[in-house]
């Protein structure tokens, strides 16, 4: 297992952190027990949960007295608050849970909006409590997690009140490479969210993403390119069975740059995109905003991903969170539009993107999309 240091808090962090979100759902506590085991046997020693992950924090708890504490990381997560004595509460129950006296790295999670990130640092509020909280020992570094747009990250960054920043950003989702190498530059870790998951259900493959990928899998390929990275500190591994760790573990030595085999996997990988043809979105965002809230370059990029490489399941279950998630995944769906026609001149590429919002809304949602017209 590699290690990387964690930016300026000096943390040596695994090249892979076990998060523990899925643990919660796995029926029999001894399985769950024993997948926090196997990561630390297997030298994943940052453990990283949350307080909206159900039971994760209680579970890490039971584990604690079976593990040499001073090995790990523990690093949890809390939404911001709006006032700081109830981060505080938070704080406290969160130790308690966990079973420990001191979280390593504490994120604010979910600083998604521009008004979540105003709460996160008004004068009184929830940091207040979290810088007390470092000022007795009970924190340590502070960072935060977040699934905003892209000019909310950057601003976060900007505000040089974290020590890490948590972010989505994957080989099929490169958006946020901006803010990665804002925060290189200010010292800060770097942790990738669920790049398994998030990144295109790399768990369960197409065919045709297997034999583009090959001889590595996806989950390895996508791994590869993110640590080649020297910007990435650390990958988040969501496993929910002690067996889940294997398929990343075999390249957890391997943080160095692309091989030449490697590259010719992304290079197939590129030139598979030519199958979309002049309907290729580059996911640039000039397109935004849309009057009707439809996250434009998102739909587009699950169009991408299930028209080039049959990810149609990926799309599927990321699209259907459309006006179901709130501020974790904003977008209406893309039956919205009203073929207004405001963002065909921002279009660098002159797509037309009514028609592929209302094919992707067909493929993804599983029913016709209706046209909905300005009058």
């Amino acid at each position: 297992m590699k290690y990387r240091r964690f930016g300026k808090t000096e943390l040596q962090v695994p090249v892979f952190t076990f998060g523990a979100m899925r643990i919660p759902g796995v029926p029999e506590e001894e399985e769950a027990l024993r997948t926090i085991f196997r990561a630390v046997e297997l030298g994943i020693t940052h453990l990283e949960t949350a307080r909206g992950y159900g039971s994760s924090e209680e579970l890490l708890g039971k584990a604690m007295p079976h593990i040499r504490r001073d090995d790990l990381i523990i690093t949890t997560k809390i939404p911001p608050t709006e006032t700081a004595d109830e981060m505080r509460r938070f704080i406290e129950e969160s130790l308690q849970r966990m079973n420990i006296s001191r979280i390593d790295n504490f994120d604010l999670h979910g600083i998604n909006t521009p008004e979540l990130l105003e709460r996160s640092l008004r004068r009184g509020g929830c940091m207040d409590a979290v810088r007390k909280a470092q000022e007795e020992g009970i924190i340590g570094h502070v960072g935060f997690s977040t699934h905003a747009p892209l000019h909310v990250i950057l601003d976060a960054i900007e505000t040089r009140e974290f020590e890490s920043v948590n972010l989505h950003y994957y080989y099929f989702n490169q958006r946020n490479l901006p803010a990665v190498l804002r925060a290189y530059e200010l010292d800060m870790g770097v942790l990738i969210i669920s790049p398994t998951d998030k990144g295109g259900q790399l768990f369960r493959p197409t065919q045709t993403l297997r034999e583009l990928t090959a001889p590595l899998t996806p989950i390895q390929a996508n791994a590869r390119w993110l640590l080649a990275q020297p910007e990435v500190s650390t990958l988040t591994l969501g496993a929910a069975h002690p067996e889940e760790f294997d398929e990343h573990i075999a390249v957890a030595d391997r943080d160095g740059p692309l091989t030449e085999e490697e590259r010719q996997i992304f290079q197939r990988l590129e030139e598979r995109f030519r199958i979309l043809g002049d309907d290729r979105c580059t996911v640039c965002h000039e397109c935004l905003p849309c009057p009707e809230g439809i996250n434009i370059p998102e739909v587009l990029r699950l169009r991408n991903m299930a028209v080039a490489f049959d990810m149609v399941e990926f799309g599927k279950y990321r699209y259907n969170l459309f006006e179901n998630a709130g501020h974790w995944f904003p977008g209406s769906r893309a039956d919205r539009c009203t073929q207004c026609g405001d963002c065909l001149p921002r279009c660098p590429e002159k797509l037309d993107i009514p028609r592929l919002l209302f094919e992707t809304h067909e493929m993804l949602a599983g029913e016709p999309g209706k046209r909905m017209w300005r009058t």
